[in-house]
């Protein structure tokens, strides 16, 4: 397993993590397998999107703010059930595949950490996997 650590910015954002992936799996010699993105944390998830045009990232967070607005008749008191709810919908984790140690992506594709409840210091867990007859 290895370790990406990311400092998000804002309350809510999508930061675009595929180039740290990248790298990552070149300074391991990972080359041919499924690469686990995993978010171990209860604000922040890992998404797949269209990492061309900012706009779909602002669309995506506008979006899941009116579906989902900060400040409802939430019970949970640290005030921030919206991110709770929103890390639920997009999920924890993702899954790629890796070929000659390239991310294997739709051409418009890129990976994002979602953060909910932010600016904080976000962790994500990467494991390799390969088969046996690799």
């Amino acid at each position: 397993m290895d370790i990406l650590k990311i400092n998000t910015k804002s309350r809510e954002e999508l930061v675009n993590v595929t180039t740290m992936l990248q790298e990552k799996i070149k300074a391991n010699g990972w080359e041919n397998g499924l690469l686990f993105v995993y978010s171990p944390h209860t604000t922040a998830g890992m998404t797949i999107n269209e990492g061309a045009d900012p706009d779909v990232a602002r669309d995506i967070l506008n979006t899941l703010k009116r579906v989902i607005p900060p400040s409802l008749d939430y019970t949970h008191v640290e005030g921030n059930s919206d991110a709770h709810i929103k890390t639920s919908l997009v999920g924890s984790s993702v899954q790629v595949i890796v070929e000659n140690s390239q991310l294997r992506l739709g051409t418009w594709q890129k990976i994002f950490l979602a953060e909910f409840d932010g600016p904080r210091t976000r962790t994500i867990w990467l494991n390799f996997y390969t088969s046996p007859e690799n």
